[in-house]
């Protein structure tokens, strides 16, 4: 049986990588925070990470911006709804809600994390920026079905329930 949520010390830190590895060995990124509300965008929220470049001599932050109904796709595209119910089949009804929740901060923070990589792809400037939610949507769109089966590894993992002789769970 999977520990509780609300049994577990807390979680460790899992590193997001959705990259291919030639990106990733250029930049050292850190998630920093969210996901939050965009002040006067209602059906946008973002993520914020630091971003260090090998060849930059400090970091930046990036706000990461998400449209609900992109968050929304995600969860259709990655089948997320039905990998968390398999994978939460031994977890009694009343005591679900806590990881449903959870789960969807961690799609946000997963889908907020490949925008970014699609904007490491088109390049950034050494200046703490923004990329709004409409940006990269082809891209987005690509990656997420390009890393269907680690991003909902991620989110399981970070929940605890990933099955250690299937990390994507059972799919």
């Amino acid at each position: 049986m999977p520990p509780r949520l609300s049994e577990s010390p807390l979680i460790p830190y899992t590193v997001m990588w959705f990259t291919a590895a030639s990106e990733q060995a250029q930049y050292r990124i850190t998630f920093f925070f969210g996901p939050e509300p965009v002040a006067d965008q209602p059906d946008n929220v973002s993520c914020v990470f630091n971003v260090k470049k090998r060849s930059w001599k400090g970091g930046i932050q990036v706000a990461v911006e998400v449209r609900d109904k992109q968050i929304e796709h995600a969860r259709q595209v990655l089948a997320l709804s039905d990998a968390l119910t398999k994978a939460l089949a031994g977890v009694p009804p009343d005591e679900q809600a806590p990881y449903v929740t959870r789960a969807d901060e961690l799609l946000t923070q997963a889908v907020c994390r490949c925008k970014l990589d699609c904007a490491l792809v088109a390049g950034l400037t050494q200046e703490n920026q923004r990329i709004p939610g409409g940006r990269f949507e082809d891209e987005l769109e690509k990656k997420l079905a390009d890393n269907r089966t680690s991003i909902v590894a991620y989110v399981l993992r970070e929940l605890d329930l990933a099955d250690a002789s299937n990390p994507a769970g059972s799919l």
